[in-house]
C-alpha cells in the first residue's frame, strides 16, 4: 500500500490563489474549499489512493512562536481565506479522510509524525507526502518516504532532495537555519547563500559540526573567513533557527495503526450537507465510493 499524507493547508492557500473566488450558500467566500474539494476527490478517484490523512493548521501560531518572536503568525492572511479553514476541516471530514488539525503543533509536524510512525509499518511500500514544502524534505528516507507535489506531479525521494538543495534530507533544517526561510519567519545568518551553505553542509552535515575557524573548513568556500565570523557570532541564533526548522515526530495522532487511514467512502449526509455550503452539488457526482 500507498499512504498519502496530505498537507491541507498548502491545498488550501494553493486553491485561493488558483481557483476561482466563489460565493457560498452563505454569502461567504468558499473558492478555497471548493478547490479543495476538487483536488482531494481527484486524489481519491486514483487506483493507488487507499490510506489517506490530511494536515491542517486549525490555528497558524505553534510552540515555535514561544521559542521565537519572529517565527510566522497568522497576521496578514486574508480573512476570507482564513475564515475557510472550519470548512475545509469539516470537508475533508465528510470526505472519509483522516484529518489532522493541528494547534500546539503544525501541519508539517503531523505529516513528519504520520512519515515516522508508518514508513516502516507492515504492507507499506511508500508514504508520500503530498506537498512541495521544503520543510518536509528532511523527512524524505530513500525511496520509502518521498515529496510528492501534485500539482507538477514530481516526486523526490533522498536523491532527488539533495539533488535539488543540495543537501542530503537530514541537513535540509541546517540548511534553513544558516540561509533562512522568509515563509516561516527564520531570519538566517547573513551572507548565508544557498550555494555557500550546501557546500558547507556537504562538508560537515549539521550546522554544530562547522568549526569556527574558517581556516580549518575542509572545503573551499567563496567568502568563507566572513560566513565563518557571521557564525561564530551567532552560534546560538543558528541553534535556535535549526530547532525552529526541525519537524516533530512526537506529534499524538489518534491513528496508531496505519489501517486506520483506510479510506472507506464519503459519508453521504455530511457531504451533501457541505456540498450544499459550497454551492457545488455536482462534485457529488464524482465521489467514487460511498460509506
Amino acid at each position: 500500500m500507498r499512504v498519502h499524507l496530505i498537507d491541507g493547508t498548502y491545498e488550501l492557500f494553493r486553491s485561493f490563489y488558483g481557483a476561482p473566488p466563489a460565493t457560498g450558500r452563505e454569502g461567504g467566500e468558499v473558492g478555497a474549499s471548493r478547490g479543495l474539494l476538487r483536488s482531494m476527490l481527484a486524489l481519491l478517484r486514483e487506483p493507488d489512493t487507499t490510506h489517506v490523512a490530511i494536515a491542517f493548521d486549525h490555528v497558524i501560531e505553534s510552540f515555535r512562536n514561544e521559542l521565537f518572536d519572529g517565527y510566522k503568525t497568522g497576521e496578514g492572511i486574508d480573512p476570507s481565506l482564513s475564515a475557510q479553514f472550519p470548512l475545509a476541516e469539516r470537508l475533508s471530514d465528510a470526505l472519509g479522510l483522516v484529518v489532522w488539525p493541528m494547534v500546539e503543533f503544525e501541519a508539517d509536524d503531523a505529516l513528519a509524525t504520520g512519515a515516522a510512525r508508518w514508513a516502516d509499518a507492515q504492507g507499506v511500500e511508500q508514504v508520500l507526502l503530498c506537498s512541495p514544502d521544503k520543510d518536509l524534505g528532511q523527512c524524505v528516507r530513500r525511496d520509502r518516504v518521498v515529496l510528492f507535489d501534485r500539482r507538477r506531479q514530481e516526486v523526490y525521494d533522498a536523491a532527488g532532495i539533495e539533488e535539488k538543495y543540495g543537501v542530503p534530507p537530514a541537513s535540509i533544517p541546517d540548511l534553513l537555519a544558516l540561509v533562512g526561510d522568509s515563509a516561516d519567519g527564520i531570519p538566517g545568518i547573513p551572507r548565508w547563500g544557498m550555494k555557500s551553505t550546501a557546500k558547507v553542509l556537504q562538508a560537515y552535515g549539521h550546522v554544530d559540526a562547522i568549526p569556527d575557524d574558517h581556516e580549518a573548513w575542509t572545503v573551499k568556500v567563496r567568502g568563507a573567513k566572513g560566513l565563518a565570523q557571521n557564525l561564530r557570532d551567532r552560534r546560538e541564533e543558528a541553534q535556535l533557527y535549526r530547532t525552529l526548522a526541525t519537524l516533530r515526530t512526537d506529534v499524538p495522532l489518534d491513528q496508531r495503526d496505519v489501517d486506520e487511514l483506510r479510506w472507506r467512502g464519503a459519508k453521504r449526509e455530511a457531504l451533501e450537507q457541505v456540498c450544499e455550503e459550497l454551492g457545488d452539488t455536482r462534485a457529488l457526482e464524482r465521489v467514487p465510493t460511498w460509506r
